[in-house]
């Protein structure tokens, strides 16, 4: 039986921390394939081209941020985060992503809690994907 693995992408503010701001203004997404079995590789580090989105009025939760910054990860099944602001609802109730908090900006442990928590993402990137397209209008 194939290895169940997960492409999950980091909002970045360098190669070794997470960003302590808004998932779309993540200078860019380590993109990773992590595997139930514990193992995961680099695939690639994507530039965030929503960073420099210029946002409504109130500057958060820009429904075109939000698309902007799914749109550069259509591929990826979980979206990581050390926090989120506003749009992280609507990637969570619009799209077929899943959100996941890692509660730490070390990505190294970041890694690692979604090694932990493979299972429960797992079941919830297979009942999104059974029941959302990649994002809605």
């Amino acid at each position: 039986m194939e290895k169940r693995c997960l492409k999950v992408a980091f909002g970045m503010e360098d190669d070794e921390h997470l960003i302590d701001a808004h998932y779309g203004d993540s200078e860019f997404f380590a993109i990773y394939e992590i595997c139930e079995d514990g193992d995961y590789k680099l695939l690639e580090k994507r530039h965030n081209k929503a960073k420099d989105f210029e946002e409504d009025d109130d500057g958060h939760g820009d429904p075109r941020k939000f698309k902007a910054v799914v749109g550069q990860l259509l591929d990826v099944d979980v979206l990581a985060a050390f926090r989120m602001g506003p749009n992280f609802l609507r990637i969570r109730d619009k799209t077929n992503k899943v959100a996941f908090f890692t509660r730490t900006r070390d990505l190294k442990l970041a890694l690692q809690r979604v090694v932990e928590n493979f299972d429960d993402l797992w079941e919830q990137v297979q009942k999104k994907k059974a029941e959302k397209p990649p994002i809605e209008e």
